[in-house]
């Protein structure tokens, strides 16, 4: 059983701020995933703005269940989002935990996904050390090599390679780890 929390979170990283996903956000995340780079790297099921609202009720039962804590980023300049950061939690407390995350189009090459990345990383090590979070993991296909970049920037270090699982996974992977701050 998960610990969720009670009250919506919000992480702040510099001129960024991460909250969970909205109703209203479903009209701005519709027009993100007109990106041809969005659609292929971000799998989620985002053609309009009825698909786009099922994914944020989705976003939303995730918080819920404590399973999947999704925020959207956003910077102080910008009143839309400018990305997407999902902390996955299995069910299995002993399991390491996953996150994923996207950057928009018109946000890409600013540094949001390695702050916001490095954001949740360190709130979830501090909100989730009482289950026994210990270790993260950031999967991605071996030809995003700017998911590399940014797990790098993020404090996560290349641990493996995964292989193919088509059709969701049609290439090799990369695994790249972070570990939870000692408490020496």
């Amino acid at each position: 059983m998960h610990t969720t929390p009670t009250t919506p979170v919000r992480l702040t990283a510099g001129s960024l701020t991460l909250r969970p996903w909205a109703p209203e956000d479903a009209a701005v995340l519709a027009g993100l995933y007109e990106d041809e780079a969005m659609r292929r790297w971000a799998g989620a099921p985002v053609h309009d703005e009825p698909s786009a609202a099922r994914w944020v009720a989705e976003q939303h039962r995730g918080w819920e269940t404590g399973e999947r804590l999704a925020f959207a980023v956003e910077e102080a300049s910008d009143a839309r989002p400018v990305g997407h950061v999902v902390l996955k939690r299995p069910a299995a407390s002993a399991a390491p935990a996953e996150v994923g995350y996207w950057t928009a189009a018109h946000a890409r090459g600013r540094g949001v996904a390695p702050r916001a990345l490095a954001a949740v990383a360190d709130w979830a090590f501090a909100a989730f050390a009482r289950e026994g979070l210990t270790r993260l993991d950031l999967l991605h296909q071996v030809d995003n090599t700017a998911s590399c970049r940014v797990a790098e920037k993020s404090g996560f270090t290349l641990s493996g390679l995964l292989p193919a699982a088509p059709p969701d996974f049609p290439l090799d992977g990369h695994r790249h780890t972070r570990q939870a701050p000692s408490s020496a």
